[in-house]
């Protein structure tokens, strides 16, 4: 373990004496495009006379001062992460640590960029888990609050944005260029943990208004990106959804809005969906939309300004002690969002989008060899940085969806606003809000959360159905079970739903509420009823997969499209997905019934959903021998959809752009004609972006060449375009394109994070042959792309290079030898083996199954 790993019991060891209460941090960032200068004056109150250590990751530490006196030897005190301190006194101690810090293209820390289109710097911070250390000295763990106000000297003409109202710059001289620079002293802040300061510094433009607090407060509210991006920010909508955000949240929570601005920044290179730091929330860029987009991707983004909004009170005014509660502050901004999305916004079906697309990815990472209880053992950073994944955002809000059933919505809501009027501005841990909930509900919740929360693993609920002659339930019963590895049975609030044929409808008939617990539960209610397709977990109210008795699965498969439910079909998508993933209906059967069904789907949620699926049974999914021709018919099926669409709408753009991911050399002369134009669809514009994607699937044909890709590049020498094209070269099937990509990527380190992940992509658009040469340096090169790289370039080398493409025996017996050689090996670095390795041995069981 390195010194850059804190553990969680040096937190507690640092937090059982020391009490943080203000920083004073002021940075100057006019100093190059390499470093800048970081100065951190730390203020901390301590109950005993004993040595400590505060966080740093910087290149140099150039002068530290302990209560006014000047530590010799600096360097000699810095290891890289941790500044050793003497010891300090009892009562109040004033640290300074002064430091030259590293401008990042990683996504961490303060990352630098440089837009090509005016070569205007834009620089932004990621600090959760534990980089804030990269911008500044601090004790980084969040049970240690403090206020803060930061001093940035900076160019004149940027904007500079924290989370504090930006003051008035003052002017500062000039650069070493001549270039005038100004100083911007921000007010204190309330007292907040260090993961969530911010800033964000360049020339960054846009909208600006106000949000109307239910206190009748005006808060200030920008919403902006870079100069080049700015023409595309619809900042009217986006304060429009932040807008009904407020009004929902304040009136649910019963606890006003307590900062005092709210911007929301559209950021380059940026590693995750967005952040939420109190009121300077910072977005992926991919939310500002320069070119045509589905809904799907809208109500993303909308969920996501959702969702970080909720982090206001549930993160931010009330923060975990420490990382163990991670899970805490995600799932329940996951469940408020979707709560809010279809209560307050136009979204009203969120609920049916997160049953297809949350849920999925949790169950899929709840079967993984990876898979851990909701509330993980954070015994240290490493430990953190390896759980942001679906069960942590996806599983969590599920459970939580199941726990707002089993204590009622009133009684939820009602210990929710007890809890945040108690622990406002404070720490906390799980059994703090169980207590509140406790006592609004009566319910007793902690043999509850030891069964749904410690324990991982996700149950499987089967009908047990008996009929008479005709068709009337004699006996129902629902059947549970669990994994081998995993053998928790839980309780479960659910419904069950009878659905039948009527006029040409399948209209829900028969609905009943109940309580599942144990492997086999009797719901006598039914006896007497009559359906043709039962459903459990009817109106997706727990986390279980479930599947179909044998009528209702043969009912279903001829049926689906007539389900008037937009909610229960989803289910049933569900549902004979993971019998498919789980080897039980062969992968040709699931292509039947989507290609069957899938153009009855409008909303666009579910149809991105169901198309990521095709993309699954219509490759890899497939028995290899099949495999060409199944491409084939899909390609020439998505084809058909498109033309078949309504022009200009959402379906005609989804089956467009997955018809190119599948374009195969039948699909030549479609593809260039859609790049010179010779092709046309009715009512679509082949905009920039979508332009990108004709030449990507043109270049993965061998259509067109680097030259070809560079005209493209020059009606579009942007951020996305370079990282367009990046994918376009490396997707050109050719070994030299491939050796190129992957020594732009491995062997080198000059790309940023984005374009990096551009390249790998492009990379994995290769035929099985083109592919095979790279297996073997691909277990070769995970170790030092571990020990060479920042955690989230090796994890994006090491996810996005996994030869998971055309799925083999020979793949598993190849990571089974690289795990088996490195069983010591960091858990970090072993998870995306061990999860890539599952993933290809999934595909060959579903594979065998369609033989």
């Amino acid at each position: 373990m390195t010194s850059e790993n804190l553990t969680r019991a040096e937190a507690q060891e640092r937090s059982s004496f020391l009490e943080t209460t203000h920083y004073d941090v002021r940075l100057d960032l006019t100093q190059g495009p390499k470093t800048f200068l970081t100065e951190s004056t730390i203020y901390v109150n301590s109950t005993e006379e004993r040595e400590t250590f505060v966080d740093l990751i910087a290149p140099e530490v150039l002068e530290i001062t302990l209560n006014g006196e000047t530590l010799d030897n600096p360097a000699e005190r810095f290891d890289g992460a941790r500044v050793q301190l003497p010891a300090l006194k009892v009562g109040e101690n004033i640290i300074t640590i002064r430091a030259n810090g590293a401008y990042m293209n990683t996504g961490e820390g303060l990352h630098r960029m440089v837009d090509p289109v005016d070569d205007e710097v834009y620089l932004y911070t990621q600090f959760e888990v534990s980089d804030a250390r990269r911008m500044y000295a601090n004790f980084e763990q969040p049970d240690l609050k403090a206020t803060f106000a930061f001093t940035i000297t900076a160019p004149a003409h940027w904007r500079v944005i924290s989370i504090a109202p930006t003051p008035q710059p003052v002017p500062a001289g000039e650069d070493s260029d001549g270039q005038p620079i100004a100083t911007w002293t921000f007010e204190k802040t309330p007292k907040i943990s260090t993961y969530l300061t911010a800033l964000i510094a360049g020339k960054y433009e846009g909208y600006e208004g106000t949000i109307k607090s239910r206190s009748g407060r005006e808060i200030p509210a920008g919403v902006y990106a870079r100069a080049s991006l700015a023409e595309y920010l619809d900042g009217e909508n986006i304060l429009k959804v932040t807008q009904q955000g407020f009004d929902f949240y304040e009136e649910k929570f019963d606890c006003d809005y307590q900062f005092p601005t709210y911007d929301q920044i559209f950021v380059p290179e940026y590693n995750m969906g967005a952040m939420e730091h109190p009121g300077a929330v910072t977005f992926v860029e991919r939310y500002v939309f320069r070119s045509a987009v589905s809904d799907a991707i809208r109500e993303r983004r909308d969920l996501t300004i959702l969702h970080e909004l909720a982090h206001m009170w549930f993160g931010d005014l009330v923060t975990m002690k420490w990382w163990d509660d991670l899970w805490l502050n995600e799932s329940f901004a996951e469940y408020a969002s979707t709560l809010s999305s279809a209560e307050a916004t136009r979204w009203t079906n969120a609920w049916t989008t997160f049953a297809g697309s949350e849920k999925a990815w949790a169950y899929n990472q709840d079967q993984l060899p990876s898979t851990h209880p909701i509330v993980a053992d954070m015994v240290d950073f490493d430990a953190v940085e390896t759980n942001f994944d679906g069960i942590t955002y996806a599983k969590g809000a599920s459970v939580l969806r199941q726990l707002v059933a089993y204590v009622g919505e009133d009684s939820f809501f009602e210990g929710l606003r007890a809890y945040f009027k108690k622990y406002a501005w404070q720490n906390t841990e799980l059994t703090d809000l169980l207590d509140e909930l406790e006592a609004t509900s009566g319910r007793d919740l902690r043999s509850w959360s030891k069964l749904w929360l410690e324990t991982a693993g996700v149950n499987t609920l089967r009908p047990e159905i008996e009929r008479d002659a005709d068709g009337t339930i004699t006996s129902f019963a629902v059947l549970q079970s669990a994994a081998q590895d995993y053998p928790t049975i839980r309780p479960h609030r659910l419904k069950i739903g009878g659905y039948s044929l009527e006029g040409g409808t399948v209209k829900r008939t028969v609905s009943v509420e109940t309580d599942i617990d144990g492997e086999r539960t009797e719901i006598a209610e039914l006896a007497g009823t009559k359906a043709d397709l039962w459903l459990i977990n009817d109106e997706d109210l727990t986390y279980a997969k479930v599947r179909l008795d044998d009528d209702s699965l043969a009912f279903a498969l001829e049926h689906l499209r007539d389900i008037d439910d937009e909610l229960a079909r989803t289910l049933v998508w569900s549902a004979t997905w993971d019998m498919t993933r789980d080897a039980e209906l062969p992968s040709r059967r699931y292509l039947e019934l989507l290609l069957k069904n899938i153009d009855r789907e409008k909303d666009s949620s579910v149809l991105r959903t169901l198309l990521g699926r095709l993309d699954a049974v219509g490759t890899r999914y497939a028995a290899p021998a099949d495999r060409e021709e199944r491409e084939k018919k899909v390609a020439s099926a998505l084809w058909e959809l498109t033309q078949g669409a309504d022009g200009g709408s959402d379906q005609q753009l989804q089956f467009l752009e997955t018809y190119l991911q599948f374009a195969g050399k039948a699909d030549l002369d479609t593809v260039k004609g859609l790049f010179d134009g010779s092709v046309t669809l009715k009512d679509r514009e082949i905009d920039t972006d979508l332009k990108w994607q004709i030449t990507i699937a043109l270049a993965a044909l061998g259509a067109i060449d680097e030259a070809g890709i560079d005209e493209v590049l020059a009606s579009d020498d942007t951020q996305n375009g370079r990282k367009s094209a990046l994918t376009a070269k490396a997707a050109i099937p050719t070994a030299e394109a491939k050796a190129d990509a992957w020594k732009r990527t491995v062997e080198e380190d000059t790309l940023a994070n984005e374009h990096l992940s551009s390249a790998v992509i492009g990379f994995n658009r290769a035929s099985e042959e083109l592919r095979a040469p790279y297996i073997e340096p691909y277990f070769e090169m995970i170790e030092k792309a571990w020990a060479s790289r920042s955690s989230e370039i090796a994890n994006r080398l090491i996810q996005g290079y996994f030869p998971s493409q055309y799925p083999s025996e020979e793949i598993v017996r190849k990571a089974d030898e690289w795990l088996a050689s490195h069983e010591d090996a960091i858990y970090g670095m072993r998870r995306p083996v061990l999860e890539g390795r599952d993933s290809v041995a999934r595909a060959v069981r579903v594979q065998n199954a369609d033989k």
